[in-house]
């Protein structure tokens, strides 16, 4: 995550200062491809292994079960970023390649599911679910870069961001939160009805099927912006009024609870976005969609801050150390926060689109970068605490 972070700002510096970076795959596209399918995929694969167990009562799984899809899928990450610049066959093979190593990670995930006696697999399920749309998406990907149809790759990438990876984070963040939140504060009730993880799958699924059909067969009729304006608002009020219902206030109390809360309040901001984008194209046309806004929101927002804050906790807990964070790890929480906010007041202010743009990619390096420097050095030693791990 970090070298992509770093990948990222290199590249848009020298494009700033006037040096050409070659580009067999067009640059935005080489992007959006690379932080969908290449660091978070990896994320996933060590929550779902670690996490996942717990949820479905079996015992740990060794380390080494998963050492051959997740090579796989890291050697993907390193043809796919060199592909990007010298070939786009290049790309397509490594983004293949890592779509065969996240199916072996799935097969491996199945079978946990498989051998569980727990009677709530739901959440598991849904992780399962999430993540085949994950595998399908990879593919068309490497298909589209390969055939050089480059909107069959955006609209993968589409479907991975709202399908995929939205609704791995929002069925662990159903899961989670409440968790984490009464754990922490015993007087706040947990709640998280099952109705509730269906309501938030179905709007992020609705959302990734629009944005591929839109990138595919460009342009949608207005019935269907206007239906998902309806939608995607009122899934922004849902998810607005459950970051209030979770705790959003009382959690300011522990700043780690805080940050897994309000990193949460971005995923109704997203679909407020998207709803509004949607409904200026009714109302006024085409051209006054809010661009990418709403993506950002939904992937700088709620994905990125909601990973810096898990991996926070769950490098402090794995590592044997308090569940706390200090002021380093808070100012690279909020440095995330602010590339999130930066990256959307781009889309919606374009004359100072490049400049807004380029601080939120610093800010998102920083981040990235400094997490990795900070926290990176705890891992793979003994625990701090004695204990084994």
């Amino acid at each position: 995550m970090a070298a992509s972070a770093a990948w990222w700002a290199l590249a848009l510096g020298l494009q700033w200062v006037g040096i050409a970076v070659p580009w067999a795959v067009p640059r935005p596209l080489a992007h959006s491809l690379a932080m969908a399918f290449l660091f978070m995929p990896l994320f996933i694969v060590g929550f779902a292994f670690t996490a996942g167990p717990r949820w479905l009562g079996l015992s740990e799984v060794p380390a080494q079960s998963l050492l051959r899809p997740v090579l796989t899928m890291a050697g993907g990450w390193l043809l796919a970023m060199a592909g990007f610049h010298v070939a786009a066959p290049l790309a397509a093979a490594g983004i293949g390649l890592a779509a065969g190593g996240w199916a072996q990670v799935l097969r491996r995930f199945a079978r946990l599911i498989a051998a569980s006696a727990m009677p709530d697999r739901l959440h598991a399920r849904s992780v399962l679910a999430a993540g085949s749309v994950g595998a399908l998406a990879m593919a068309a990907a490497s298909v589209g870069l390969a055939l050089g149809e480059p909107d069959l790759a955006r609209a993968a990438v589409r479907l991975t961001i709202w399908g995929f990876l939205g609704a791995t984070f929002a069925a662990v963040s159903h899961r989670m939160l409440p968790f984490f939140t009464v754990s922490a504060l015993p007087f706040v009730k947990a709640w998280k009805p099952d109705w509730l993880l269906a309501a938030m799958l179905s709007a992020l699924g609705a959302s990734a099927l629009a944005d591929a059909a839109e990138l595919l067969w460009w342009p949608l009729p207005v019935a269907v912006h206007a239906t998902m304006a309806l939608l995607q608002g009122a899934a922004a009020l849902l998810m607005l009024w459950l970051a209030w219902r979770w705790g959003l206030v009382p959690s300011m109390r522990v700043r780690l609870l805080a940050m897994l809360h309000a990193a949460f309040v971005w995923l109704g901001l997203a679909f407020a976005l998207a709803a509004a984008s949607r409904a200026r194209v009714v109302l006024l046309g085409e051209p006054a969609s809010l661009g990418l806004a709403p993506m950002h929101a939904l992937t700088i927002g709620y994905l990125g801050t909601t990973l810096i804050a898990m991996i926070t906790r769950v490098a402090a807990g794995h590592s044997g150390r308090a569940l706390a964070a200090d002021n380093f790890a808070l100012m690279l929480y909020l440095a995330v926060h602010a590339a999130a906010a930066l990256r959307v007041a781009a889309s919606l202010w374009p004359a100072a689109a490049q400049a807004l743009t380029l601080a939120a990619v610093l800010a998102w390096a920083l981040g990235c970068i400094g997490w990795a420097l900070r926290y990176g050095d705890w891992l793979g030693r003994p625990r701090a605490d004695g204990r084994p791990g």
